[in-house]
């Protein structure tokens, strides 16, 4: 099997994403397996959520890594994520693009930001889910 690769995309006509935590496109060659990560919440282990937004945001990204390693996968293979914001306001966004830029480092994959009036939960706050290519 050919080893996959991921390129990152900012076309030069667009603003640099980067600063905001992601790119424009991320475009994976070579692999034929893909993982869908589900909705990844700030939930710990025992499904306990914190009232603070921050907090969530770290939980959430560390559940995302966890997924991430039981499909063996790293960040960087990770080509799109969604992130879904309750009562979203940009005060959130910094807090978010701290948490992205700490799980990819310079891979930035590309991304959507949704606004929602609600999440599954009772309390959640914030949910990212992401694909990833797989060696």
């Amino acid at each position: 099997m050919m080893k996959s690769a991921c390129t990152i995309v900012n076309p030069p006509e667009l603003y640099d994403p980067a600063p905001n935590g992601y790119s424009h496109a991320v475009v994976a060659t070579g692999g034929s397996r893909i993982a869908y990560i589900a909705g990844q919440g700030g939930e710990d282990k025992d499904g306990a959520l914190s009232p603070r937004f921050a907090d969530q945001v770290e939980q959430a990204y560390a559940n995302l890594r966890r997924a991430l390693d039981a499909v063996g996968a790293k960040p960087g293979q990770v080509t799109k994520i969604t992130t879904y914001v309750v009562d979203y306001d940009p005060s959130k966004l910094g807090v978010m693009t701290e948490a992205v830029k700490r799980t990819f480092g310079a891979a930035l994959p590309a991304q959507t930001l949704v606004p929602v009036p609600r999440l599954a939960l009772d309390g959640m706050l914030f949910e990212v889910d992401a694909v990833a290519v797989l060696d």
